[in-house]
């Protein structure tokens, strides 16, 4: 059970003590899904039962919409479908807020009939929000998110470590395939990036970050302040990515998933917002 502990801590060790600025598959613009498994469906609100009525506001308390929360639907594994605008201990609820400098903006806004996470950064700040989940990448291989940008990190760019900065960036760790654990864990990051083009994948340029591999899915060419959806097949990205650990192989299944953003490097600020991210198993 120690070990177990022990390897948790350190699967986010890497996340934490890097400065963290995502193959192939085709994304959509969010206003035009093809179909119900690439866009995840958004709750709405159900009408009210005969002969029930709302609860009452508490006085003096402000009253926060929600989202009611839907039944499990086949073949999705929810990551983050929030369903309100209230956060615990400045993240949401079931989240750990991670700052590694600055100071964090993390929001939760309504859009639509969705609830998104709502980050910006400044000239000092880097940090984002993490969790713990395990998904069978085999059995659930595409991850689904919708995600905008309205404001890019001047300059910024993954390949370099002066200018790693990133409006988005969405990481999925994998358990260790070596030891020292920190330095051997498997990490895929799918990133919104300013220079480095579209469909690029590779390694993080920091020292002893060789673990840590993305694909960049959009960059400066994409429009700003529109929503996009993607959907990635990340069991094939990992085996493309990681073809030079353990044959492309991953040893479990995900450790965690963590929303970040960063502008430290390049001294500018960047703004971004990511809703209803799922796996699915088509």
């Amino acid at each position: 059970m120690m070990k177990k502990r022990w390897g948790m801590i350190c699967l986010w060790m890497i996340m934490a003590a890097l400065v963290l600025p995502g193959c192939g598959g085709k994304a959509e613009e969010a206003k035009a899904p093809a179909t119900p498994a690439v866009t995840a469906p958004s709750a709405a609100a159900p009408s009210q039962a005969p002969g029930t009525e709302a609860p009452a506001p508490v006085p003096g308390k402000p009253a926060v919409a929600e989202v009611p929360v839907k039944p499990p639907e086949a073949g999705i594994i929810a990551v983050a479908r929030f369903t309100s605008g209230q956060t615990v201990n400045g993240a949401p609820a079931g989240w750990v807020l991670e700052s590694k400098s600055g100071t964090p903006f993390v929001r939760i806004e309504k859009d639509a009939n969705a609830f998104c996470l709502h980050l910006s950064s400044d000239s000092e700040s880097s940090f984002g929000i993490r969790k713990e989940i395990k998904v069978n990448i085999r059995e659930y291989p595409f991850l689904n998110w919708r995600w905008k940008v309205t404001r890019l990190p001047k300059g910024g760019d993954v390949r370099d470590t002066g200018k790693d900065d990133q409006a988005l960036q969405i990481y999925i760790a994998f358990p260790a395939t070596g030891w020292p654990e920190k330095l051997n864990t498997p990490v895929v990051g799918y990133i919104w990036d300013n220079e480095a083009p579209r469909g690029w994948m590779g390694s993080s340029p920091h020292t002893g970050a060789g673990m840590l591999r993305y694909v960049v899915v959009r960059n400066k060419t994409d429009r700003l302040g529109q929503w996009f959806t993607e959907k990635r097949n990340i069991y094939q990205d990992y085996q493309t990515l990681f073809k030079d650990v353990k044959d492309g192989q991953p040893l479990g299944p995900t450790q965690g998933v963590q929303f970040y953003i960063n502008s430290q490097h390049t001294r500018s600020a960047a703004e971004s917002y990511i809703c209803e991210v799922y796996f699915s198993k088509s």
